[in-house]
């Protein structure tokens, strides 16, 4: 069992010592009993950290954020940041140190196994509560515990976890400086069981299905703002950039070259998401802050998922396992499947 004062104590320590310059947690936030992520460089903060099913964010885009930020004011610093860390948070913290985003002692990870809890989906547990406003969760092994104006709720943890958390392969943070919770095996669902539940339709169904979400998406980019992995100075689907001067002409304006328009049409909104798929390839490690963050519930998780699977069933991939492995597109293996590679 997790016990929040043991992530506390260590967080305390090592902001004691100066082993790091902040740790980025989370803590009781303003919203209802949803935690929200704190950056924390005194040791007495320590004591704001909190843990539990509430802390949804993958805090990995913080060091994306901090690692701009430093880069746009010329700085450098020579203590790492501390991150507490989920599984999917040290899966895509892997990635990043893969891609030489950052080095790994540039990284102080405070891993944290969820011990088969794994975190809420609010959507769910909304439409089950209907209307009740949680004081607090916890997750008690079995169920979620939630305190209600009308007392005590017990809900079973399938009824209202997260479908990423459902499917879960790894709730173990491998990378990390310490860890704190035990490795188990969450097993409520089979790995991209969604997936597998809708590609039961035909193939006129799922395509149906698609321009319905595509139709509906606005374009506001939160699912790219919210992406760890979608760091790119300038995405490839915004216009290049062009620096305009009293001298630029409209003409010159007019014409630079956008890949993919920003109009919310449902067919640039297809090439946004395709594109932003595909370039997730052998990258996504279903932390689904995409999906979760999405003000109009465009499933976006299937996405990730079917070229998820796609690189596990075709090159043995598992996208974040390893600082070690290199990363899938830039590398392959004399059995790699299709003849065109060697």
């Amino acid at each position: 069992m997790i016990r929040i004062e043991d992530i506390r104590t260590q967080a305390r320590d090592i902001l004691e010592t100066g082993e790091v310059r902040a740790v980025i947690g989370w803590r009781r936030g303003s919203r209802g009993m949803a935690a929200e992520p704190v950056l924390i460089s005194q040791p007495e903060e320590a004591e704001s950290l909190v843990w539990d099913p509430t802390c949804f964010h993958n805090l990995s885009l913080n060091l994306v954020q901090e690692r701009k930020r430093l880069a746009r004011k010329g700085m450098a610093s020579n203590k790492p940041l501390a991150l507490v860390a989920k599984g999917c948070d040290a899966r895509s913290v892997t990635v990043l140190l893969q891609e030489n985003h950052f080095r790994r002692e540039d990284v102080y990870v405070l891993g944290v196994s969820c011990e088969g809890s794994g975190v809420l989906d609010e959507r769910k547990l909304a439409r089950v509560l209907d209307g009740l406003t949680p004081d607090s969760a916890a997750y008690d092994g079995d169920d979620y515990v939630f305190q209600t104006e009308e007392g005590e709720k017990r809900l079973p943890a399938r009824e209202v976890m997260a479908d990423r958390c459902l499917e879960c392969r790894s709730a173990y943070p491998r990378l990390n400086n310490a860890v704190f919770g035990e490795e188990k095996t969450r097993g409520l669902e089979a790995p991209f069981a969604a997936l597998s539940r809708f590609e039961q339709n035909r193939g006129a169904e799922r395509w149906d299905f698609w321009k319905r979400q595509f139709e509906r998406c606005i374009r506001c980019f939160a699912c790219r703002s919210v992406c760890p992995l979608c760091y790119c100075e300038e995405c490839v689907v915004d216009s290049i950039r062009l620096e305009v001067t009293p001298e630029t002409t409209a003409d010159e304006k007019a014409n630079r070259i956008r890949w993919i328009e920003r109009s919310a049409s449902r067919s640039d909104n297809f090439g946004y998401h395709m594109t932003r798929a595909l370039h997730l390839a052998g990258r996504c490690i279903d932390c689904a802050e995409c999906e979760r963050v999405c003000p109009v519930h465009i499933p976006l998780r299937l996405l990730n998922n079917k070229l998820e699977r796609e690189a596990r069933e075709k090159f043995g991939y598992e996208p974040g396992a390893s600082v070690d492995l290199p990363a899938l597109v830039s590398s392959f293996r004399d059995d790699d499947p299709n003849e065109f590679i060697r």
